[in-house]
């Protein structure tokens, strides 16, 4: 370990996780401002059953990379927080599940609408197997390459290493 590359990881890493909280807020406020409005009172729930697992997936996501910036390169995760991060693995999952309940509950009855509440729940799952299952962040240049790879996430490699 050289403490240039641990410098390196910490900045890679203060980056991904920012962008994750951001991204959840971007996804919150253009659901509350933009596409909540065109959903009807009784339809809106749909909306929110969809998008409440995505959000959680990418906070949750956020704080991990965030919070391994003190033990990257340094320690494995710290046992309690791999616990945690297992327990999040099954609560994501029952939400992901609950949500698409909830999305068929409260279909809406527009296709446009349809598609929108079935987009957010689709990158909720897509999120929730990037961070849980396999990895499926590349950067583009190089995804067609690696995604066929398999590679264990990050955050499962640390939850795994941590015992």
């Amino acid at each position: 370990m050289s403490d240039e590359r641990r410098a390196h990881l910490r900045r890679r890493y203060l980056s991904l996780g920012l962008g994750e909280l951001f991204a959840a807020a971007v996804f919150l406020a253009v659901a509350v401002v933009a596409a909540l409005p065109l959903f009807d009172g009784h339809q809106a729930p749909a909306l929110w059953a969809a998008l409440v697992p995505l959000l959680v997936v990418l906070v949750q996501a956020g704080a991990y990379w965030l919070l391994a910036r003190r033990w990257v390169e340094l320690a494995p995760m710290p046992r309690s927080l791999a616990r945690l991060y297992r327990g999040f693995r099954v609560l994501d999952a029952v939400l992901l599940v609950m949500g698409l309940i909830g999305t068929l509950v409260w279909l809406p009855s527009q296709p446009g609408l349809i598609a929108l509440v079935g987009f957010v729940w689709l990158f909720g799952v897509i999120e929730y197997v990037n961070y849980f299952v396999v990895r499926l962040a590349y950067p583009a240049s190089q995804w067609s390459r690696l995604v066929g790879q398999w590679r264990t996430p990050r955050l499962l490699q640390d939850v795994r290493a941590a015992g």
